[in-house]
């Protein structure tokens, strides 16, 4: 009776339709607690991540059960990411104000945060490997996990940074931005989106719906940038070394 019990748990613990509904419940629950405490370590990716940890472990699913369950999450991922161009149509002609210092923010923004990911990991002994899988961890998942695989790279372990990378963006960014003394709503924007992707993106938009568009901006921007520039750079130092 017990044995039964057990393979009729596990049937349905390993369930696509289950392992869904356990995803959008953690995130819900996250989300919850987020808007009851608009506490930044509360974030919804944060806190669901956390739950989903324990809960996978608890049942004893394994990872590879559970993404291929979900892939119809990830697959919405890439419409979700075009959807941020909404509130960057809505401020098209204040962001053509700004041309020249989004220009130029993109490229020097960009180029300090991956150097210095790469010399920091390089510091500590990191291997060519995981150099490759951390460059591109400041776009959004579905480039890095290509820019990873491109350069060499695990793809996998690409989306992992990239998670952590989105989460610390709003954990941490909002704080560092006002030590900084930094006001300017496209300064703002262009910051979280540089550096946390879509995470930081819906981080904004909750600022404002200016700092929401450059945000949007500077992932996009960001975004091409490491996927056209990236390999470039890195073919180009490896055949200098």
């Amino acid at each position: 009776m017990i044995g039964s019990w057990t393979e009729a748990w596990q049937a349905i613990a390993g369930h696509p339709l289950f392992l869904l509904g356990l995803t959008l419940g953690a995130y819900q629950l996250g989300l919850a607690l987020y808007e009851s405490t608009r506490l930044a370590i509360f974030h919804p990716v944060l806190v669901s991540v956390a739950i989903l940890v324990v809960l996978l472990w608890m049942l004893g699913v394994e990872y590879a059960i559970y993404r291929e369950a979900v892939w119809p999450l990830v697959i919405l991922l890439g419409p979700t990411t075009v959807a941020l161009a909404v509130p960057l149509y809505l401020n098209l002609r204040r962001i053509r104000l700004f041309f020249w210092p989004v220009v130029i923010t993109l490229l020097l923004g960009g180029l300090f945060a991956t150097v210095i990911t790469l010399l920091i990991a390089w510091a500590l002994g990191a291997e060519h490997m995981i150099l490759m899988t951390l460059a591109p961890k400041s776009v959004t998942s579905p480039i890095a996990m290509l820019v990873a695989e491109q350069l060499g790279g695990i793809a996998a372990l690409a989306a992992v940074f990239v998670m952590f990378t989105g989460v610390l963006g709003p954990l941490l960014g909002p704080w560092l931005l006002r030590i900084c003394g930094v006001t300017e709503p496209a300064a703002w924007g262009m910051a979280m989106g540089m550096t946390a992707h879509a995470v930081g993106t819906s981080r904004a938009i909750e600022e404002g719906e200016e700092q929401g568009a450059f945000s949007a901006l500077a992932m996009s921007l960001m975004g091409v940038a490491t996927a056209l520039l990236l390999p470039l750079a890195v073919t180009l130092w490896v055949t200098l070394a």
